[in-house]
């Protein structure tokens, strides 16, 4: 006769694995089936039948292996104390000489929960923005994680600041990193991967940035999803590199609700393009703003730009049967607006 809590057993085996993948096997040696008793084909029957009440999933292959369900119940939306939770006032970086606010700030919404993606090319403002939006925060303790910002200390397990990101904390100047105690205000972690593990939930996630191997950059929408998925009612902000489009693609936009995009726009400014944005209160994708980077953390000179309208943002006139720099964007394909 079979053990009659088996099957209780077996549920409860099952309830703390959800998510994982098991077979046959494995279940019967960890729950001690012995294999002479009649518990041991009651297994196989028992998870035919748990799989009917969708608590397993079988592989499809009919080998005997079994995914764990995980489970979900139904959430309800009206609920007597549901709340309405305004936007989250999350404050863009400001120009350094005038003290303004980017100006499209004012028309993007900004909810808890959201992801600001900031993508772009090296050396063109990325780390700046990040570091600008910790330092525009600094009133929520946001949390850090940098390639660049940690360094591990001789053979120990222990980090501390890298050179260049102290100099770029000191040259933010109108910033208070630290509390009347000397204490940061701010949380620095020593992440280059898994990220989503290590988000702190309800807080300002800055993530600069986000390396994924070369072959499987698609692996970005289920990282992103990961990190929204942790964040509570904070904010992640992480920093993807892009060559010619945003490495990983449209998948990095799946879980995006604000793009923000970084070119080269000068020899010595950067240009910055709205992308995805998923509520606003005017239209502001495609805008196109330039912008100067002093000390590697002062923006300056922040200013909207349009496509040149003598060249039409080509760069190039026609002139004759040949093609001549434009003149009056500098070749640059914009002007200030």
């Amino acid at each position: 006769m079979a053990d009659p809590r088996l099957k209780d057993r077996l549920r409860e085996f099952l309830r703390v694995r959800q998510g994982r993948n098991v077979d046959l096997k494995y279940i019967r040696v960890e729950l001690k089936v012995d294999p002479e008793k009649p518990e041991w084909e009651t297994v196989g029957s028992e998870m035919r039948q748990l799989a009917k009440e969708k608590i397993v999933r079988p592989s499809g292959l009919n080998d005997g292996n079994y995914h764990i369900v995980t489970q979900v119940k139904p959430v309800r939306v009206f609920a007597k104390d549901r709340e309405r939770r305004p936007p989250f006032e999350l404050f863009f970086p400001r120009d350094f000489n005038t003290g303004m606010e980017m100006g499209f700030a004012e028309d993007i919404v900004i909810r808890e929960g959201d992801i600001v993606t900031i993508g772009g090319v090296s050396n063109y403002g990325k780390t700046c923005l990040a570091m600008n939006f910790c330092g525009e925060n600094i009133k929520y303790n946001p949390v850090l994680m940098g390639n660049e910002y940690t360094t591990r200390v001789g053979e120990t397990d222990e980090y501390e600041p890298t050179p260049r990101f102290l100099n770029r904390l000191d040259a933010m100047d109108w910033v208070q990193w630290v509390n009347g105690d000397g204490e940061d205000l701010f949380t620095l972690l020593p992440v280059r991967d898994d990220y989503a593990e290590h988000i702190v939930k309800d807080k300002i996630n800055i993530i600069d940035w986000i390396n994924l191997d070369a072959n499987r950059l698609y692996d970005i929408s289920k990282v992103m999803d990961g990190i929204k998925a942790e964040v509570g009612r904070g904010i992640a902000i992480p920093v993807l590199q892009k060559g010619e489009v945003i490495r990983g693609g449209q998948f990095a936009k799946d879980f995006t609700d604000c793009e923000l995009i970084i070119d080269k726009y000068t020899e010595m400014e950067s240009m910055l393009t709205i992308g995805k944005v998923k509520e606003y209160t005017r239209p502001v994708m495609g805008r196109t703003f330039a912008f100067g980077i002093l000390q590697g953390a002062k923006i300056v000179n922040f200013r909207e730009i349009v496509k040149c309208p003598s060249c039409y943002g080509k760069k190039w006139k026609k002139a004759g049967n040949t093609s001549i720099p434009c003149a009056e964007c500098n070749r640059t394909g914009f002007i200030d607006k």
